[in-house]
């Protein structure tokens, strides 16, 4: 059975243009459906809920910015193209904070206009997949915070499942920023543990002098400064997980203690005598290679074998190359709601540089690149020069591809200014961040307020344009 054909709604109240742009629609292969104004538009909208619409701006009974927040209401995530043959920056800025996919000036050309309603396709059903994709893994494996097209990774989350149902202490491996916590939480919350509290520490964050008392507690006058009897983080993760990062970090004379307290379930807090007991599970992990640190005798060789009697290995970013385009899509719905912004998805030559790059800082490289691309970004999508310098790339030409540009060739230009667009945008919303700043005084938090945007945007703004 053939999938339906995607449905698009065409609003103008120029019957010509109608007609034009539903015969292009179609024979690309879109159902097609009209409406001459925005009131009827807001009632085709509810009642068939379109893959994408083109809308006219300038219509009777009902414009088509109001259309826009109408249809907004009934589905957030409308792609709504909206088209004009009114050239004003100031239309433009406010219908992409409305909520507009893009913005087309008429007369426009059609090959533009498939490229917008592909991409608006695009975006929304990359949106629908990384849905998919998650309730099928929360199902599965109720790791709801991992997310993964990859068969190796699929691998290591079954073996969460399995390696949760036991209280065997785990041992999780990997390079820096690839998740190594967030698989240490999937075997806590997959648990019998579950109920109980899931307790962190950095031991590479913790002073080597405080490192002792941060694990066992201490009792009063212990040292200087003890003043009162503290519970250390074992205390604290009774009956539930305690999870261990960059256990390579921690000292050998800690390492004795630590190797007691798994053997045998009990340790005695710092200045104290009492042998207390402890039902822990213990989740460790480390980027360091641990049996290379064993035969340099930087580490014991009979708590190595303790720590490692499940070893689950978390997998490089460059190794999960299909997980770029689904995580990318993840982290921009999180910080666009995160920081307010209406950004729906990334242009084909941003994705290029994302899927391009080596990853090196793995998840967390890519959560930071898409963060600040959210917020850099004046528009609903994030194009190359929105990314970090050492991710933007200059996409390669194919090799055939000898043929100058044609000096009559679609460009997204505003008529009459010879600068393209965008420019004009950001020029725009230079002043008006500058202006806003003026009228409060210079008080970033009032500005961001007048601004709707949050006080962590406006001060990327304000570096974006150089506004002191």
């Amino acid at each position: 059975m053939s999938n339906p054909s995607p449905l698009a709604l065409v609003v103008d109240d120029d019957e010509g243009i109608r007609q034009m742009l539903s015969a292009v629609l179609s024979k690309e292969g879109f159902a097609v459906t009209t409406a001459a104004d925005g009131v009827e538009a807001v009632a085709a909208f509810e009642a068939s809920r379109p893959a994408v619409v083109l809308m006219d701006i300038r219509m009777p009974r009902m414009t088509g910015l109001q259309a826009l927040a109408a249809m907004r209401k009934i589905d957030r995530a409308a792609a709504v193209i909206l088209m004009t043959a009114f050239a004003q920056v100031e239309t433009a800025v406010q219908a992409i904070k409305e909520g507009a996919f893009d913005y087309i000036i008429k007369p426009f050309d059609i090959a533009e206009v498939l490229l917008l309603v592909g991409r608006a396709l695009q975006v929304r059903g990359l949106r629908d997949d990384i849905a998919v994709l998650h309730r099928a893994l929360t199902a599965s494996y109720r790791t709801d915070r991992i997310l993964t097209n990859n068969p190796r990774m699929m691998e290591l989350l079954q073996s969460v499942a399995k390696v949760a149902k036991s209280n065997a202490t785990v041992l999780v491996t990997g390079e820096s920023g690839t998740g190594k916590e967030l698989v240490a939480a999937a075997v806590h919350y997959n648990s019998p543990r579950s109920g109980g509290p899931f307790v962190k520490v950095n031991c590479a964050a913790v002073p080597e002098g405080l490192l002792e008392s941060e694990f066992f507690g201490h009792e009063k006058g212990a040292f200087t400064g003890a003043v009162a009897r503290r519970r250390g983080r074992f205390e604290q993760a009774e009956h539930g997980t305690l999870f261990l990062d960059e256990i390579g970090d921690i000292s050998p004379s800690l390492q004795v203690k630590l190797l007691r307290v798994l053997q045998e379930r009990e340790f005695e807090r710092v200045g104290g005598t009492e042998p207390v007991r402890s039902d822990v599970r213990v989740v460790v992990a480390t980027n360091r290679n641990l049996e290379e640190m064993v035969r340099q005798g930087q580490f014991r060789q009979d708590l190595y074998f303790r720590l490692n009697v499940v070893t689950l290995r978390t997998i490089p970013l460059r190794e999960r190359p299909e997980d770029v385009r689904l995580l990318s899509g993840h982290f921009l719905q999180r910080f666009a709601a995160e920081n307010q912004i209406d950004v729906t998805g990334f242009d084909d030559r941003a994705m290029d540089c994302l899927l391009r790059h080596s990853w090196p800082g793995n998840i967390r490289e890519l959560s930071n690149a898409v963060e600040r691309a959210v917020v850099m970004c004046t528009g609903r999508l994030i194009f190359p020069e929105d990314l970090p310098e050492q991710i933007a790339c200059r996409p390669a030409e194919p090799e055939d591809a000898e043929e100058p540009v044609p000096a009559d060739a679609a460009v997204d230009i505003a008529p009459g200014s010879g600068l393209p667009l965008r420019v004009m945008i950001s020029q725009y919303e230079a002043r008006a961040i500058g202006e806003a700043l003026l009228r409060n005084g210079g008080n970033r938090m009032r500005t961001a307020q007048e601004l709707g945007i949050s006080r962590r945007s406006l001060l990327y703004k304000l570096q974006e344009y150089g506004i002191a």
